[in-house]
């Protein structure tokens, strides 16, 4: 089926009157501090609250409605879009019903669409390939200061098709999401009982080794900030990209070239696993993709049998283990 697809920017869209300005949060001292936050209130949405294309609202701190009412800004609302612009660059999701209003930080911004625009569409359209690029590259991504403004978001393209195929679009992807919701969720519970088993296995066994005595670490390679690039060929996993039980290149930093004296196991494969040594530390996850170098501060785990490496896995993600590593 063919159909005729427009490209805007953000500023014709909102000339059009077809979207609102896009506003972040509160900037400078009226910005809500940590002392500020209450167990209860409303819900102050962070980038890192921003999971899976969702909002994370388990995970988020929240202010009063006194601290609330005295903002000017960043009131994100039922369906609009949001598009993480600072530091953690490109996460997305749409603001659910949950609570009446959130209240966003100045790494946040939320998109309210108006007419000819459907809000399920523009989430995934961000989601896509082609504009997270844009996105990475015209924020300096890979730099600690990542950052593109509501002014620069205004230049921002966005391709549009006929409302009614925005709309179908939409729908098929959010079945996809509902599966890959569902097996994730059928993971979880899958990664809850082998926790348990191996929690229970350790309470029972007698038989006890050094660490050394099975298994080796493999450190990453010191790179040097000064040769990050927004985009190129390798990406460089840091502590950051180390999540609950997998490795997540968005956000990372790229590099074209190779330094001379990094070694070979700064390569990393799919199925490596690795282990955070600094920050985070004991946090676990296993790799996906390739082309991806390992940073100094994380270290690829290497049984000397691999039967073991599933065993390790676990065994690095028990609480205890966890406790024993930070200190």
């Amino acid at each position: 089926m063919k159909y005729e697809r427009k490209e805007y920017t953000v500023q014709e869209l909102i000339d059009k009157g077809m979207l609102c300005e896009p506003i972040d949060g509160n900037h400078g001292s009226i910005h809500p501090k940590t002392a500020d936050y209450v167990s209860s209130g409303v819900p102050f949405i962070m980038a890192n609250n921003l999971v899976d294309g969702v909002i994370d609202f388990n995970s988020c701190t929240f202010i009063s409605e006194k601290q609330a009412q005295t903002l000017r800004k960043g009131f994100a609302k039922s369906g609009d879009v949001l598009l993480t612009h600072k530091a953690t660059i490109g996460r997305t999701a749409i603001v659910p019903n949950n609570y009446e209003t959130i209240v966003l930080t100045p790494q946040v911004t939320y998109y309210r669409t108006i007419s000819g625009i459907h809000n399920g569409y523009l989430k995934y359209y961000f989601d896509s390939p082609s504009f997270q690029t844009i996105l990475n590259n015209w924020a300096g991504s890979g730099s600690t200061r990542a950052y593109l403004g509501i002014k620069a978001q205004h230049k921002l393209p966005i391709v549009l098709p006929p409302y009614e195929i925005q709309v179908k679009i939409s729908r098929v992807l959010e079945t996809f999401d509902q599966k890959i919701k569902i097996n994730r969720g059928i993971n979880e519970n899958l990664e809850q009982q082998a926790a348990a088993l191996m929690t229970n296995y350790c309470a029972t066994t007698s038989s006890t080794a050094e660490l050394g005595q099975i298994m080796s670490f493999e450190n990453g390679f010191a790179f040097q900030s000064k040769s990050y690039l927004p985009s190129g060929k390798y990406r460089i996993i840091t502590i950051k990209n180390v999540q609950d039980g997998k490795i997540d290149s968005q956000g990372a930093a790229f590099i074209n070239d190779i330094p001379p004296k990094m070694k070979a196991g700064c390569f990393l494969s799919i199925g490596d696993s690795l282990l955070s040594l600094t920050g985070n530390v004991g946090r676990v996850g296993i790799v996906y993709e390739n082309e991806l170098l390992l940073n100094q501060r994380v270290a690829e785990f290497l049984p000397n049998d691999t039967v073991l490496l599933p065993w390790l896995y676990y065994y690095f993600r028990l609480p205890s283990m966890k406790t024993s590593l930070e200190t």
